[in-house]
């Protein structure tokens, strides 16, 4: 433990110079915090990416059937292939590893979304109650989703996207409980959600329950893609091929026909985001702690001309019986506390930037697509701090050892 005598003797010595050991300070100031500031911009980004491109569940996977690129069994290539309904019923009763399922078709041609005199025109799409759970940017925030009774019962009723809904209904107006007509069909609102993502077409759509969508407006009972999520325990990949293989032999395509099918394998999606994320995390850690070390090397420095200035102190110290470890401990102590106080202040700086750069996008409701959140795991920002402590102990280490090696002799006629 150190002594109030100690204490004071570094406090005079910073006072004493003060210029050096701003600068000294500094170095490592600025280095945590650009250090922190790069994190948290990384994590923004990061944010942001998977906000705009990780839309669905990270276990589904979305299929679309395409054209053939290879003949088979007497059939050209580029044929079509469409989906039916019995192609999905087929596929979920002998598919293993099948967690939730759903398909989804847009209503085409030209048409209004109708309410009393007021015509628009949105996207109108047929899905099945358990396409939200795959769905899950999309979130309800006035009255519910579409259910499996919905879906039974092929009911009449929509829920639509909060875009949507703030130009079909006045400000007064809640939508819940209230009827639109789609191609001269009434529907009956049962739900508002919102959309997490920037990109606002998702939020201008209108779904209907798909048995509905499929007798009303689809008698060929085509469907135009659908999705699934992976059981647990159950790797997405092999699900994928399990699906597009039972899907080739059940529509006569040839084994290693590559091009009749577009997938979106959402599980592999996810995996390249994060190995990207990671490679920029990694680059960032280089640059801040290079930025660090720089800092460090400044203390390491500032300690070794302190020892120089202080020999004759420290010859004194040494022939009243001071001990070389009571040295070293004057000395470590002096280069640790520059360091905490420095490294400290940095991260606390760092930690408000990054709160009100989040506050400032919040209050101007700045809609940045690809950074969302800046932010920093506080656990990582005082694991930076810790590593820093340790670095400044360690600066200080190497002149605080020449120090205690000083011989009281030597020191007394140095100048």
């Amino acid at each position: 433990m150190f002594s109030l005598d100690q204490w004071q003797e570094i406090l005079q010595a910073i006072q004493a110079n003060k210029i050096r050991t701003f600068a000294t300070a500094f170095g490592v100031f600025w280095g945590i915090l650009m250090l922190i500031l790069l994190l948290g911009a990384g994590q923004g980004l990061q944010n942001g990416v998977k906000q705009n491109m990780m839309l669905d569940a990270i276990n589904s996977i979305w299929i679309i059937p395409a054209r053939t690129s290879m003949a088979y069994q007497g059939m050209p290539a580029g044929r079509e292939h469409p989906l039916m309904e019995q192609d999905l019923e087929s596929v979920e009763e002998n598919v293993v590893g099948i967690e939730l399922m759903s398909p989804e078709n847009e209503l085409s041609g030209e048409f209004d979304v109708r309410y009393g005199n007021r015509a628009t025109s949105f996207p109108v799409f047929g899905a099945d109650s358990e396409y939200f759970g795959i769905k899950v940017s999309q979130e309800t925030i006035n009255g519910r989703s579409i259910n499996r009774l919905d879906d039974e019962q092929r009911r009449k009723v929509a829920i639509i996207g909060e875009q949507a809904a703030s130009v079909i209904f006045d400000e007064d107006v809640d939508p819940v409980g209230e009827y639109v007509q789609i191609k001269d069909v009434n529907f009956r609102i049962v739900g508002v959600f919102s959309f997490e993502s920037s990109a606002m077409d998702q939020a201008q759509r209108i779904y209907i329950p798909f048995s509905t969508f499929q007798s009303v407006f689809n008698t060929s009972r085509e469907v135009t893609l659908f999705a699934v999520t992976t059981a647990e325990g159950m790797s997405g990949q092999k699900l994928e091929g399990d699906i597009v293989k039972f899907l080739k032999q059940r529509q006569t395509i040839h084994p290693d026909d590559n091009g009749a099918f577009w997938v979106h394998n959402q599980e592999e999606q996810h995996r390249s985001v994060n190995n990207l994320f990671l490679a920029i995390k990694i680059f960032i850690w280089i640059v801040g702690l290079g930025t660090l070390t720089a800092g460090i090397v400044g203390v390491s420095n500032v300690m070794i001309i302190i020892v120089r200035e202080r020999t004759r102190e420290i010859g004194v110290r040494k022939a009243l019986g001071a001990t070389p470890a009571s040295v070293v401990g004057m000395i470590l102590q002096e280069s640790v506390f520059i360091t905490t106080i420095a490294g400290y202040t940095g991260l606390v700086l760092g930690v408000l930037l990054l709160e009100g750069i989040n506050t400032a996008l919040v209050a101007l409701g700045a809609d940045l697509q690809f950074f969302n959140r800046p932010e920093i795991d506080l656990r990582v920002a005082l694991s930076a701090l810790g590593v820093l402590v340790v670095a400044g102990s360690l600066a200080g280490f190497v002149p605080a050892l020449k120090a205690a090696r000083v011989k009281p002799a030597e020191a007394l006629r140095a100048d």
